[in-house]
């Protein structure tokens, strides 16, 4: 009797330590979320064209979906910290739609590259120097994804002429992380600048 409690309990704490390691597995990623107007114009697409739109707000990605673990994120976050230190405050300009049709049909605003924008993502993505890029960095913000070829075609085609002209300043960054039920949210914002 005395035996058969023994080795419950000890596969008690088996599947107890197996829930506990599966558990901290997180889903992170490092996005710039740009102005509620911005905002507001691409949900006005994603609504009809990005089944993601109520899973995250818009935004531009710095560091594409990655594994951690809660304790393995603290020194991550914590070079995230001195790099926005080490950056100052810079503008993003769209003005324009435009997809990445044939590679897949994503939809997008496109956001012109500026030399503090590509510095801040590849000093981010340097720390995950053992995770290969994907895509070369082409900054963006998604308004619609996983589209039919001829949606993507009548979509692309009736925005592709519009001037989307905006100009604002962006001043910090977030560190998300993915919930159970797929949508990210933040886990730490890091300020721009010295504070």
């Amino acid at each position: 009797m005395n035996i058969c409690y023994n080795i419950r309990k000890v596969n008690d704490y088996t599947d107890l330590s197996q829930k506990l390691l599966e558990v901290r597995h997180m889903k992170f990623g490092v996005v710039i979320f740009p102005s509620k107007k911005l905002q507001d114009l691409a949900n006005s697409y994603r609504k009809r064209y990005d089944p993601h739109y109520s899973l995250i707000t818009p935004h531009l990605t710095l560091k594409n979906a990655f594994e951690a673990t809660e304790q393995d994120v603290v020194p991550f976050a914590e070079k995230l910290r001195k790099i926005a230190s080490n950056t100052n405050a810079f503008t993003l300009k769209t003005t324009k739609i435009s997809s990445f049709q044939p590679v897949n049909n994503v939809i997008y605003f496109k956001v012109e590259p500026t030399e503090e924008l590509t510095k801040l993502h590849n000093e981010i993505n340097q720390e995950f120097s053992e995770q290969n890029l994907e895509y070369a960095f082409v900054p963006h913000i998604t308004i619609g994804q996983k589209l039919s070829n001829d949606e993507h075609s009548d979509v692309y085609g009736s925005l592709r002429m519009k001037r989307f002209d905006h100009e604002e300043t962006i001043d910090r960054f977030h560190l998300l992380y993915q919930l159970e039920n797929g949508s990210w949210t933040v886990y730490e914002t890091f300020r721009l600048g010295k504070e």
